[in-house]
C-alpha cells in the first residue's frame, strides 16, 4: 500500500479447484456481472496476443467468449437460474486456468492498467476494466484490426458484407461498448464516482507495460486513455 502497487503474489498454486456456481446466488448482481465481464476481459485479453494468425486455442477463446455474453445476458434476465451460473463460472475457469493460452504469447496490458487504477481508487475491477477497454481498444487500432475484424464476425455476429477489415474493427469496438452499457456496467470514471482528484499520471507511470499487446503503448499513450476515461 506505501508503493502503491497491485501486482500478482506468486507461490499458492492450487491442485484442483471445485467450481459451485451456488455460491454466486448469494453475491450482490453488480459483483456477480463485474466479475463475469472480468472473465470476459481476460479472454480478450489472451485473444489480442500474439501470434495474430488465428489457431486452436483462439477459436476455443471465441467460443468462451461467445458463452459469457450469452449467459451475462441470461442471467440479468432471470438471476435464479443456476445453469446460466454455472456457465458463467465454468467459462471463467476457462478464461484463466492456461488452456486459451497455449502457444500464445498473452496481451493483458489493459488489466495491467486498471490493477493500477484499482492500486489508487480501490475501484471495482471488472467495472474499471469495462471502461478501460473500449477506450484502449480505440487506440489500439489500426495495429489490432486483424483481430478485432474476426471478433466482430466471430464473436459478436456482425455481418461482414461490404465492410473492410477497419470498419468491421471499429464495429467490434462499438459492439463491445454497446454490450457494456447494455448489461448496467459504468462507461466513465465519473459514473465510478471515482475521486476528482485521482492522479492518473502516476498510474499511468506505474503501470507495467506488457509486450504481447498489438499496440506497443507507451506511459504517455496510456495517461491518454486514462484521461479519456473520465
Amino acid at each position: 500500500e506505501e508503493k502503491m502497487l497491485k501486482s500478482a503474489l506468486w507461490g499458492a498454486f492450487y491442485s484442483f479447484a471445485i467450481l459451485d456456481p451456488a455460491y454466486t446466488m448469494t453475491m450482490p448482481m453488480k459483483q456477480v456481472i463485474s466479475g463475469a465481464f472480468d472473465s470476459l476481459s481476460h479472454s480478450m485479453e489472451t485473444y489480442m496476443g500474439f501470434p495474430r494468425e488465428v489457431n486452436l486455442s483462439d477459436e476455443i477463446n471465441e467460443a468462451t467468449q461467445r458463452n459469457i455474453i450469452r449467459n451475462i445476458r441470461a442471467t440479468l434476465k432471470d438471476p435464479q437460474n443456476i445453469q446460466t451460473r454455472s456457465e458463467l463460472i465454468w467459462a471463467a475457469a476457462m478464461a484463466e486456468n492456461g488452456i486459451l493460452k497455449i502457444g500464445k504469447a498473452t496481451d493483458f496490458q489493459c488489466h495491467m492498467l486498471e490493477h493500477q487504477l484499482g492500486a489508487y481508487t480501490d475501484c471495482n475491477h471488472g467495472q474499471g476494466l469495462a471502461v478501460l477497454h473500449p477506450v484502449l481498444y480505440r487506440h489500439m487500432m489500426p495495429e489490432a484490426n486483424q483481430q478485432f475484424a474476426r471478433l466482430a464476425t466471430e464473436v459478436w455476429g456482425i455481418d461482414p458484407a461490404g465492410k473492410g477489415e477497419a470498419e468491421l474493427a471499429a464495429d467490434f469496438v462499438d459492439a463491445l461498448a454497446d454490450f457494456i452499457r447494455e448489461i448496467g456496467l459504468p462507461t466513465t470514471f465519473a459514473e465510478m464516482n471515482l475521486p476528482a482528484d485521482t492522479d492518473y499520471k502516476a498510474i499511468a507511470d506505474s503501470t507495467v507495460l506488457t509486450g504481447g499487446c498489438a499496440k506497443k503503448f507507451t506511459r504517455e499513450e496510456l495517461l491518454e486513455v486514462l484521461l479519456e476515461c473520465r
